[in-house]
């Protein structure tokens, strides 16, 4: 990662949110937003520049779910495993992708980066259970062997 470039990136969204601690939240989404997650480096650049603590921010960026610290594939997969889901069988899906990916609970990101592979307690596509995303595009009527298929696709498009 390129720092300076990050520190300039973030400082024109400073410049567009502001440096009060009231824009944090949005100045993490613009950054999460360029980058799939937020970078650890950005943090002490982020408490100077609004006159926070390195603590704050990162308790905000760790308290909201959709924040995260480490990188992602270019692929986000999102399971859901919430109850309709869960009882039309979203766990196999799951477990079918982990095993595809070779990745487990611990490791949720593939080498290549270019998956990454997480659940959720619920898309709102209840009605399409099981069902799964790709970068915010619903998959519906998931199946384990659907799951294998739309790898290979997003494979091809890579």
């Amino acid at each position: 990662m390129n720092v300076k470039e990050l520190y300039q990136k973030t400082d024109g969204w400073l410049d567009s949110f502001g440096r009060e601690e009231r824009s944090l939240i949005a100045v993490l989404q613009a950054i999460q937003e360029e980058y799939s997650y937020l970078p650890r480096e950005v943090f002490p650049y982020l408490a100077k520049e609004m006159n926070l603590n390195e603590a704050q921010i990162y308790g905000v960026a760790t308290f909201y779910e959709n924040f995260s610290l480490e990188a992602k594939g270019k692929y986000v997969i999102k399971v859901c495993d919430g109850t309709a889901c869960h009882v039309r069988k979203s766990v196999p899906i799951l477990n079918k992708l982990r095993q595809e990916l070779k990745l487990d609970d611990g490791r949720k990101t593939t080498d290549d980066q270019l998956f990454t592979v997480e659940t959720v307690s619920c898309l709102g596509a209840c009605g399409l259970a099981p069902a799964l995303t790709v970068n915010g595009e619903v998959h519906a009527a998931m199946t384990p062997e659907k799951a294998v298929a739309l790898l290979a696709e997003l494979r091809r498009e890579a």
